[in-house]
């Protein structure tokens, strides 16, 4: 290193580079994503959330995931989006009920599942440990762009594209397989080459109701959770 005190590289900017001017990925943008959970340090048990992965906003009470989307491939590759996962709300159940649908739909897309698959092999990949099992894995989104608080534009995460949307495959890079065929699950899901894994051994307890299709809208942060 120079031992120069008045290194120029530090005290003379004009041979820098200029700064690089970051267009807004376009709307509607389809891309697959690294999602990581940037923790907050919030727990509560009961409701399953440990590791310290929630965050819980001192000014309103409300509790969500903070994701950080990075994408991994074509002209958008290392962009990062960011958005908030919806766990509680002092205002009632709907932001936690769209987050509760937007992770289903995560598991959908990062673990090959058709939306419509009740085979007791996709209710188990709808199961997770922890939010641990969340930090980390690899899916398909929506890209869109919406005004922040400061009206602004932004990216955002709107959706998490499931194996039943045309372009998931090619996008996964998944191949199609054919209906109850090996590798995949039922209904004819896209899976992947290797069978993908969930972690240690799958839960046992009994298999969940079959619910309704979810609605797999990210949810936008609401006035009060700004």
């Amino acid at each position: 290193m120079n031992s120069n005190p008045h290194n120029a590289a530090w005290s003379d900017f004009n041979d820098a580079d200029d700064q690089r001017d970051f267009a807004l990925i376009p709307p509607k943008t389809l891309a697959k994503v690294l999602m990581t959970l940037r923790p907050g340090g919030y727990d509560e048990p009961s409701q399953g959330w440990t590791g310290g992965y929630a965050t819980r906003s001192a000014k309103t009470g409300a509790v969500y995931l903070n994701a950080k989307f990075t994408v991994l491939e074509g002209p958008f590759a290392k962009r990062v989006v960011f958005g908030l996962i919806g766990l509680y709300s002092p205002k009632g159940p709907e932001w936690g009920n769209m987050g509760r649908s937007f992770l289903r739909a995560i598991l959908h897309s990062a673990r090959g599942i058709h939306p419509s698959d009740l085979s007791p092999q996709a209710q188990t990949a709808r199961r997770i440990r922890g939010f641990a099992d969340l930090d980390g894995i690899e899916l398909v989104v929506c890209i869109d762009v919406e005004k922040d608080q400061n009206g602004e534009d932004k990216n955002v995460v709107k959706a998490a594209i499931q194996p039943d949307h045309k372009s998931y495959p090619a996008l996964m890079g998944v191949t199609s397989r054919a209906p109850g065929g090996p590798g995949g699950f039922g209904g004819g899901a896209p899976a992947a080459p290797s069978a993908p894994t969930f972690g240690p051994t799958a839960p046992t307890a009994p298999a969940a109701p079959p619910s309704a299709p979810a609605d797999s809208r990210v949810p936008t942060r609401p006035a009060w959770a700004q």
